[in-house]
């Protein structure tokens, strides 16, 4: 039995990777800002964050913000897992954050970066977007009667379970750096993704395609952020929708 830590665990992926671990029979600690006995604000280190890795052999780091935060994250948890003798740091990143020049992304690949130079035992794995935010993208855009849609975009939306399977496997084996990507089985255009999500949901939109601007659009629209050659996963969007709608 290894004993785990768990950064972000009562969030959408760290939820699962937490529930997966343990029913392989492992100690998992579940650290996220409001869950006792480890309630630690990564973003403030302190002395919580040193009780919570005592002992701790692993840290899959899935704790994330995308208003900011990150680095600062993982410049108190980095150092805080050296001195506990933790022997593997697992991160989970984004597809694309080396090539989008999303504030966002940057902060993860700079997380990425940090973890490389630590002197820990590391693996970073990035993974398309989760079915999860692609519905709640598209449920936004197609609010309104009318749909506006970014022009020329395509997404690879991943089951979210298939992340959380893939990071407690890699949890589990040796510290192997940065490990191929985990993309969704297909690359889709943003249309035909907001059609089987207004098919699913009951609901009837006029769509239309507008083209925006800018460094980070143009990155998108060239698809950096999608990993067709690494179209491993499983779940499709339409069974998540099922699933989630049906």
């Amino acid at each position: 039995m290894t004993t785990i830590l768990v950064t972000g665990g009562t969030g959408t992926l760290g939820r699962l990777v937490t529930e997966k671990l343990r029913a392989d029979g492992h100690a998992v600690r579940v650290l996220s800002r409001h869950s006792e006995p480890y309630a630690v604000d990564l973003r403030e280190g302190g002395p919580a964050l040193d009780a919570a890795l005592a002992g701790v052999e692993a840290v899959v780091h899935c704790a994330s913000s995308p208003n900011g935060g990150d680095e600062k994250a993982a410049g108190h948890l980095i150092p805080a897992a050296r001195r506990a003798g933790v022997a593997h740091l697992v991160y989970i990143s984004i597809v694309g954050v080396d090539r989008v020049p999303l504030p966002y992304y940057r902060a993860k690949l700079a997380v990425e970066r940090r973890i490389e130079e630590s002197g820990l035992g590391w693996t970073v794995l990035r993974a398309t977007q989760f079915h999860d935010l692609m519905a709640t993208f598209l449920g936004t855009l197609t609010a309104p009667p009318l749909a506006l849609l970014p022009a020329g975009l395509s997404d690879q939306p991943v089951e979210v379970s298939e992340v959380a399977d893939r990071l407690a496997e890699l949890t589990l084996a040796s510290p192997a750096g940065r490990v191929p990507d985990l993309g969704g089985p297909e690359v889709r255009s943003v249309p035909s993704l907001a059609r089987a999500y207004l098919n699913t949901t009951g609901r009837r939109r006029r769509l239309l395609e507008v083209p925006l601007f800018g460094r980070t659009y143009g990155a998108f629209r060239a698809g950096g952020h999608l990993a067709p050659e690494q179209a491993v996963g499983k779940g499709t969007f339409e069974e998540y929708l099922a699933r989630r709608f049906g």
